[in-house]
This record gives structure tokens, sequence and C-alpha cells, in this order.
């Protein structure tokens, strides 16, 4: 397959190497993706995480196996394997359902290798889409706020809701920009923070916690999230805490505006309560590991509930940025998950 480059992605020597966003910002490390098993491993440990990069690695993966020779009957057994690393996010699913078809190809190989990059092409296409229609709701002097991370380390391209905000940065009307913490493993904290600093976009970190207090002030004049999945009635999985932000800015009449392509909608799944939602290790909350040593804070027994998205109802959400157009509340409320415009 040919050399490939995106921020957190790379061919090189006929393998896949993935960008440790684990160690990130401190240190770049790229590590060898040999196997579906080591992608799994990377994926379950977040060190390639965002529903459209997982999706994309897994596809690479595929495609890179059955250039080296691996069987049909092996091929379907790791996209399999694969397909079950990450349950909430829908994106996965939908590549791993192209990648199959592709094995299906007598030439399955080279089919492969043509969806798979076809799957990278689009991404970054449906990225500047995603880019140009939801700049164009951000209102000049905007103080805007973020949760997780949804820039380049998440997607082949500029990223879906930090896309948006740093297309309306080039076009002068981004003031600043609040960046939640995010828990778990602080992606907002250690990733957008460091994505923004890199794009030169004046931002400032704060704790999960304090969004409400920004809001009461009147420093927030709209929140933009990601997704990993939404529902056909509107309900949108995304990163723990992302419902808690809906419900501030409902409060205090912020906008609250969800960015995603197509590809994480999930036409299947009815409502925001049939989406599997992934827990995660205690160990990510009662304590934290590094290369300094362990330090646990909390008892050393404490059960923990430890769910890594929750589900933003649709009536809480002012509208939905596709690559395809904005998607208002009228709109889904009436049943027509289709964008106002193209």
């Amino acid at each position: 397959m040919q050399t490939l480059t995106t921020t957190s992605l790379q061919i090189r020597d006929n393998q896949l190497w993935i960008l440790d966003q684990q160690a990130l910002p401190q240190q770049k490390n790229w590590c060898p993706t040999p196997d579906a098993a080591t992608l799994v491993e990377h994926i379950k440990a977040l060190r390639v995480r965002g529903a459209p990069l997982i999706g994309l690695s897994a596809s690479l993966l595929l495609a890179l196996l059955a250039e080296q020779g691996m069987t049909q009957p092996e091929l379907a057994q790791a996209l399999e394997l694969l397909r079950a690393s990450r349950p909430t996010a829908v994106n996965l699913m939908n590549n791993l359902d192209r990648m199959k078809r592709a094995l299906a190809a007598p030439q399955y190989a080279s089919a492969m290798a043509e969806e798979a990059l076809r799957l990278v092409a689009e991404d970054r296409a449906l990225c500047d889409s995603i880019a140009r229609a939801g700049s164009a709701l951000i209102t000049p002097g905007s103080r805007l706020l973020t949760h997780c991370n949804t820039g380049g380390l998440a997607t082949a391209g500029v990223g879906t809701a930090l896309g948006v905000i740093a297309a309306g940065w080039q076009q002068g009307k981004v003031q600043n920009v609040w960046v939640d913490e995010t828990r778990p493993l602080l992606q907002g904290g250690r990733l957008t923070a460091w994505e923004l600093s890199e794009l030169g976009i004046p931002c400032r970190l704060i704790c999960d916690s304090m969004a409400a207090a920004l809001m009461a002030q009147k420093q927030v004049d709209a929140v933009w999230v990601g997704a990993d999945r939404i529902a056909a009635n509107g309900d949108v999985a995304n990163k723990i805490g992302t419902y808690s932000l809906a419900v501030l800015a409902r409060y205090h009449d912020v906008p609250f505006y969800v960015a995603a392509p197509h590809t994480t909608l999930d036409s299947d799944c009815p409502n925001g309560a049939a989406i599997p939602i992934e827990q995660r290790a205690a160990a990510e909350i009662t304590g934290v590991a590094g290369s300094f040593g362990a330090v646990q804070w909390a008892p050393q027994d404490i059960d923990v509930w430890n769910p890594a998205f929750d589900v933003t109802p649709a009536p809480l959400i002012s509208g939905w940025v596709l690559d395809s157009g904005v998607v208002t509340p009228e709109q889904v409320q009436a049943g027509i998950f289709q964008p106002a415009s193209r």
C-alpha cells in the first residue's frame, strides 16, 4: 500500500504506525501495529482514539494484512475482533461493513486497499465540509467552549468540532476557546489544548466542573462538541460530561452544537437508550500513573462507576452540523434527519 500520513496515522515500510495519544503532549511516540490484536490493545488503551480515526485505523490495518497474504477467513476473523473493540463508536462499524464487502471481492487484497484509502480520502473531505458548514454559525468575537478532543488527532483531516473552531478562527471570528479537561484521561487538557496551541488559537484550560460558573458570568457564547454515535431521533453519545454541558447550556441560553460526519449517524439505533456505553477501568479515576510512578488517591477498594460516554437528548441540541449541512431541531422533531442546505 502507498505511503500515507495523517496527524495520528502513518503507513510506512508496509506497516501501520499509530501516534500514541496517551503520551501526548510530552512525547510523540509512534507505535508499530502489525496485527489486529495489537490494534485492539491500542484502542482500549486510547493510544488511538476518536470515532473516525478508530474506524480508519482498523480499515487500513485490514488492507495491509490482506496485501501481506492473510487469507479471507483469517481477515474475517480479524475484522470481527476489531469490531468488538469499541462498542459505542459507530464509525468503526460502518467502516468495517465496507471493508467486509471489499473482502468478498475476487481480488480482495486490492479491493480492500482501494476501499481503505477511499475511506481516508472521504474522511478528509467530510471534515472540510463540516468546517465550512459549522463556521457559518460562529458569530464574530465568539468565546467557545469544547469538550474532549475533536481535531486532527481524532480524524484524517482537520477534525469535526475543532475543525469548525479552527475555521472560525481563520475567519477572524473566534476570540477564545475554553477547553474542558475531560474525564477520563484528560483528553481535553492533554490533546485539545495542545492542538489549539499548535494552531495558534487562544485557549484556556478549565476543570469540567467550572463550565457552569463560566456560563453564569456570560463568558461562553456557544458550545461545540463531537459525537461517537447519533441515533435516528437525534440523541447523541459523546464523551462523558457532554450531557452536563448541554443541560448547563440550555439553562444559560447558550447554543449547543454537535459536529460530526454522516458516518456517525446510526439509522438503525432508534434513540440514545439503545446506544451501548463502554465502561472504563476503575484505575482511571481512583489515581494516576505515569513515568513518575503511580499515585492512588481513592480508598483502595472503593467501588467505581466509570462510563466513557453519556447521551445528550436531542431536545437539548441547537443544531447537528454534518458534512452535508446543518440539521435543525425542527427537522429532527419532524422526523426528518436531513440537512437544511447542501
